[in-house]
């Protein structure tokens, strides 16, 4: 099993290397500048990013996530998804590599129809426009996404939706033009066969995005929104796939976008080390430096070795995905998803601690990496299913 990154790999990584330290790092005041300067509830994005879109697209670094355009495995994409992740607001965004849209291309790309792909892939993955993922719902317990009430019924050549959704991240952008919409077409079907997925366009009379939700009280540019579908039609030829394929195309999206999520939550937890590192470093109290105390010198160490055992299930993953698909790598996919984010916020904590009152302030990109690393115990599934199904394979290894 060789985790180590290509020829390629190590390239592109240095051309990232440099374009982070040159372009990406010193981006970020001018980022929280211009969006202050938009207003603190804006959704625009900052004419600065646009910037910053451009360069990358001229250095290479550009559609990195989807292998069938880039040439990489996911193994390979690990090492560069990890480095975006240091600063988690721009850089992925830079690239094209932002989520949703990353999975959202990914199942135009495989399920789309020609049609589907032209009318929507392209712009996507030019950069010209955003997208959404419906699939959460306010009134159930999304966890078990058999819950999910979302009704998509056909009316000759249209369907017809309605239903009541949130956190739908992309959705208060204005570049956002569509919605990648799950629902029951069948109530009763078998449980995996009720829901499918379909294509909204934002602007379809009966959308109405009622409000963009904070994450501990903060608001990303790119918004988090709850929407109310009411009466809502689209062409039936807007259906991604067949009645009834809603699940197993979930599975496609959110396993890779999973493994995404947790490559970019190293990338938080190495840049919270490093601050903390340096911040104590040059911090004195007690007669000498804070990284002089065992207390802090516990806290680095803890942190560099939870962050390497954590990116080593990473890469493992990484490279049974490319092996044996998602599927094959399911347990893989649900431990790293808690794993990451888990460690993270570990990493951060300290750091925040280390920086002392500075450490929850917006002088450091410290809290708000945490709140990010916090959410994602939720988001694409809580914790609590990933171990359930670890749990699972653990146990039937035994029956």
């Amino acid at each position: 099993m060789d985790l180590g990154p290509s020829e390629r790999a190590r390239e592109l990584l240095a051309a990232l290397g440099d374009f982070m330290t040159e372009r990406v790092y010193p981006a970020e005041p001018v980022y929280a500048a211009q969006l202050e300067e938009a207003g603190p509830r804006s959704h625009v994005l900052p004419p600065i990013v646009e910037e910053l879109k451009t360069e990358a697209r001229r250095l290479g670094l550009w559609n990195l996530f989807l292998p069938d355009l880039s040439g990489l495995s996911n193994l390979e994409y690990a090492y560069l998804a990890e480095m975006t992740g240091r600063s988690p607001y721009i850089a992925p965004e830079a690239l094209n590599c932002a989520a949703p849209d990353t999975g959202n291309m990914e199942l135009l790309h495989l399920f789309g129809t020609p049609e589907q792909q032209a009318r929507w892939l392209e712009p996507l993955l030019d950069g010209r426009i955003r997208s959404g993922f419906s699939m959460t719902e306010p009134g159930v317990a999304s966890s078990d996404a058999r819950n999910i009430s979302t009704s998509i019924v056909r009316d000759g050549d249209e369907y017809v939706i309605n239903g009541h959704k949130w956190w739908t991240t992309g959705a208060a952008d204005p570049r956002c033009e569509l919605l990648v919409l799950m629902g029951k077409t069948d109530p009763q079907a078998a449980p995996h066969r009720q829901q499918s997925m379909i294509l909204v366009p934002v602007a379809t009379p009966g959308v109405e995005i009622i409000r963009s939700l904070p994450i501990f009280g903060y608001h990303d540019q790119h918004g988090h929104c709850e929407i109310r579908f009411t009466d809502v039609r689209v062409p039936a030829t807007n259906l991604l796939g067949g009645e009834g394929d809603g699940f197993a195309i979930a599975q496609a999206r959110l396993g890779p976008g999973r493994i995404h999520h947790a490559m970019r939550t190293l990338g938080m937890a190495e840049r919270g080390l490093e601050l903390m590192v340096r911040r104590t470093m040059s911090r004195d109290a007690f007669g000498g430096p804070l990284s002089d105390q065992g207390v802090v010198r516990t806290w680095i160490a803890e942190s560099r070795m939870e962050i390497e055992q954590a990116r080593l299930l990473v890469l493992k993953t990484a490279w049974m995905i490319d092996r044996v698909g998602a599927k094959g790598a399911a347990t893989e996919i649900a431990a790293i998803k808690v794993v990451a984010p888990r460690v993270a916020r570990a990493v951060l904590d300290r750091a925040i601690q280390a920086h002392g009152g500075g450490g929850v302030t917006e002088d450091f990109p410290i809290a708000r990496m945490w709140a990010s690393a916090r959410i994602l115990g939720i988001a694409d599934g809580p914790d609590e299913v990933h171990i359930r199904t670890v749990a699972r394979q653990e146990l039937r290894r035994y029956r």
